[in-house]
């Protein structure tokens, strides 16, 4: 793996950080720097998907750019890195679709709870250019679009001490969720205390107490530690949120015919490698999360939890009417692909 470069030790705010991104210069050797940043450890999928897109680019147009990974939030939380990426301060970063909600409304279709039927519906919807490409291409005026989705998975409660069986036995917790006003909401409508933080904040906040617990897939458990304080993981399975990698339009716009249909294909890539490393990243981490840090594993009836959330689907269509084409679509991926448990 390429080492990345450092930028600083501490760096606070996205104002501070784009200014020491532009005083490390655009260029290495007469090469221009590709800077990609994302909040995943490195032996995480997207990270790997991530080197192999550089070292694709690299073989094909190494002789102009050099592609920079830089993992673990070294360019900061999710949110800097949007702002940064709309600059143009760095070239693209990973981003869960709950922070862009914050940056285009359409992204919020895709923070519903329970908005896709099954795993199937999910990837066949993530795949369906009639789905996507209106909510990708929506951020264009703001300065970046989204160039691919990366499967993050199931989102499910994990907690400290208390077991989540049902929806009540959320009430009075407090847990971390994404800094997205859906998953505020979600969290309203099943008893819980929505407590929005930057997702490096949230090892010291369940190690301190702060919160209850967090809710994320099971990655999170081994990945970033959060197995070693949460004794409790629950597969109530309330969304299957993508991430994103979005890129800046000034970049992407100044590529040559030649060089996007190259920078198309790693796009690719990303997708295809992370998808095959995420079903066997999942299962390490079951494993290791089970056997290593003690971690049970819990299985409830996931109707409460739908039936409780399901007026969130009837408010964002009315806030949101132009988005019901594509809810609709999704529906269709969702007959032909419909939950296991059906």
């Amino acid at each position: 793996m390429k080492r990345y470069r450092r930028i600083l030790p501490v760096i606070f705010g996205a104002g501070m950080l784009a200014a020491a991104l532009s005083g490390c210069g655009g260029s290495d050797g007469g090469k221009q720097i590709v800077r990609i940043g994302h909040n995943q450890a490195t032996d995480h999928p997207t990270n790997i998907a991530l080197m192999e897109f550089e070292e694709y680019v690299e073989s094909k147009l190494g002789d102009k750019y050099n592609i920079e990974i830089y993992p673990s939030e070294l360019l900061g939380s999710q949110t800097d890195m949007v702002q940064l990426t709309q600059t143009g301060a760095i070239d693209f970063c990973v981003a869960s679709n709950s922070i862009l909600e914050t940056f285009s409304e359409n992204y919020t279709l895709f923070n519903l709870p329970y908005l896709f039927s099954s795993a199937d519906a999910y990837h066949m919807a993530m795949d369906d250019p009639q789905i996507v490409d209106p909510i990708f291409e929506s951020t264009k005026k703001a300065g970046f679009e989204a160039v691919t989705w990366i499967d993050a998975g199931t989102r499910n409660f994990y907690t400290v001490s208390t077991p989540i069986e049902s929806p009540q036995d959320l009430k009075g917790l407090k847990i971390r969720v994404q800094q997205s006003p859906t998953n505020v909401r979600m969290m309203d409508l099943l008893g819980g205390s929505a407590t929005p933080m930057g997702f490096g904040e949230v090892y010291t906040a369940l190690q301190s107490k702060v919160i209850d617990g967090a809710e994320n897939n099971e990655m999170a458990l081994t990945s970033n530690g959060h197995g070693d304080v949460c004794k409790y993981y629950s597969y109530d399975m309330h969304q299957m949120i993508p991430d994103i990698l979005i890129g800046n339009c000034a970049f992407m716009d100044d590529l040559s015919e030649e060089e996007r249909s190259i920078f198309e294909e790693g796009f690719a890539l990303i997708n295809k490698v992370e998808r095959e490393e995420w079903v066997k990243a999942v299962e390490a981490a079951k494993d290791k999360a089970a056997n290593e840090q003690g971690v049970q594993f819990l299985y409830p009836d996931t109707k409460p939890f739908q039936e409780t959330c399901a007026s969130m689907h009837t408010e964002m269509l009315a806030q949101y009417p132009d988005l019901q084409p594509i809810y609709d679509k999704i529906q269709e991926h969702n007959a032909q692909h419909p939950s296991e448990a059906e």
